[in-house]
């Protein structure tokens, strides 16, 4: 399974802030769609990514306010990312051992989608559910043979 997969099931909604942009605003629209993330864009290029962990970390350093930072301040500005063609077998280590839960997808500098770890886990049942489905289908259809019913085999 590929990257474009999960873009494809999750459809095209990107959401989106400038670097500049107010922290407190970036907050806002993230509570108002209930998401963990925005593309940072600038010039039509990601720039950056800000996540609620950017944000906790400024609110812990503020007392418990997000100040007057601008989002520039507290954006992850190297993002690690991949591409639609990259395989879940690829992005599920990486994003396991660097503790990231969303992932830019680029195509050349064009900004594709963001996946989150849980888009990542949710492919995996899903393909699980299905192969596990298809197995038992096969078991449960299992052919006779000439003088009775087959049994499996297993080892």
């Amino acid at each position: 399974m590929r990257v474009s997969d999960i873009l494809r099931v999750k459809g095209g909604t990107l959401y989106t802030v400038s670097p500049d942009e107010p922290l407190t605003k970036a907050v806002d629209v993230m509570a108002q769609f209930d998401i963990g993330s925005l593309a940072v864009m600038e010039h039509g290029e990601l720039v950056g990514m800000l996540t609620f962990r950017e944000v906790l970390h400024t609110v812990a350093r503020n007392g418990g306010s997000v100040g007057r930072n601008t989002v520039r301040s507290v954006m992850d500005d190297h993002p690690m990312s991949c591409t639609p063609e990259t395989e879940l077998e690829q992005v599920r280590p990486l994003m396991l051992e660097r503790h990231t839960r969303y992932m830019p997808v680029m195509d050349a500098k064009m900004l594709m989608g963001v996946i989150s770890f849980y888009d990542v886990a949710k492919a995996v049942v899903d393909s699980q559910n299905f192969e596990n489905k298809m197995l038992k289908a096969y078991i449960r259809d299992w052919p006779e043979e000439e003088t009775g019913k087959a049994e499996p085999n297993f080892p």
